[in-house]
């Protein structure tokens, strides 16, 4: 079954769970006795990802096999059969196109303008529509725009985070390597992991990664690679040093630091963050 199955099949009768890939935390308990450092183990993780069934191979191409095969069941058998789709083409195209561009706020009309540059004719109605099929079946999370001034969310574009990069690094390879969209979409799905309500932050024409709601819990988080240069560090925690509200907020990027403050700001190492 597929999420939106759930809702037609079980309707009032039914408690959904969300299962993840294996966060780092767990990667981390998988891999403890090899002596490794939480920091060589992070750079491992944003590669290998949280599928485990594929460390159970020793050779780096058998364990890429094996995650091209789930993501071939995935799209070939609960999408192309479920929805009887005639061009996998496009298919196949639109998902290595929303890996390729993850943490990128995207729409289908600009997505589709994208996919006919390259010769893959489709239209936003179709991508539109696999999109959806895509995000039913667990591949993609859609992340909505919430203007942070005016409390309100927004119908424009949105973003979409890929269930795990270990996905992405198999099918697409190192190619167009940006480590700072990998550490977002792993903190997006850690949050999702969390059980929070994730939307991406608008505040002017400034734009925050992430906003996390939880009941009466809120906060702001931006997301970086390495913050050492000193207009890297600035460009980063100027939105939130912007928002005028009192909810925490959180600079996470790869440190290798203890947490500090910088005006109210916390700064925290990604690796950190995802452990504790």
């Amino acid at each position: 079954m597929l999420s939106s199955d759930l809702t037609t099949l079980f309707t009032g009768r039914f408690i959904e769970i969300p299962v993840f890939p294996f966060s780092f935390s767990e990667f981390v308990q998988y891999y403890e006795e090899e002596g490794k450092d939480v920091f060589q183990l992070f750079d491992e993780y944003v590669i290998k990802g949280g599928l485990a069934g594929s460390y159970e191979y020793k050779k780096e191409s058998d364990r890429v096999s094996y995650i091209k095969d789930v993501y071939m069941t995935i799209v070939n058998r609960d999408l192309v059969e479920k929805y009887n789709l005639g061009d996998t083409a496009v298919l196949n195209h639109l998902a290595e196109f929303l890996m390729d561009n993850i943490s990128n706020l995207s729409s289908p009309n600009g997505i589709s303008e994208g996919l006919n540059a390259n010769q893959i004719s489709t239209n936003h109605v179709t991508v539109g529509k696999y999109i959806s099929h895509l995000c039913n079946a667990f591949m993609f999370y859609n992340m909505k725009r919430y203007d942070i001034k005016g409390r309100k969310y927004l119908e424009t574009s949105e973003k979409y985070y890929l269930v795990d990069t270990g996905l992405r690094y198999a099918l697409l390879g190192t190619r167009n390597m940006d480590y700072g969209r990998a550490y977002e979409n792993i903190v997006a799905i850690e949050l999702l992991r969390r059980g929070y309500d994730v939307y991406v932050g608008k505040l002017y024409q400034k734009e925050i990664d992430f906003v996390a709601m939880k009941g009466s819990e809120k906060f702001y988080i931006q997301v970086s690679d390495d913050i050492n240069a000193e207009s890297t560090f600035k460009r980063e925690v100027t939105p939130l040093l912007q928002i005028k509200d009192a909810y925490p907020k959180i600079l996470i990027a790869k440190t290798k630091h203890p947490e500090y403050q910088y005006e109210g700001v916390r700064i925290i190492d990604i690796s950190d963050w995802l452990l504790n």
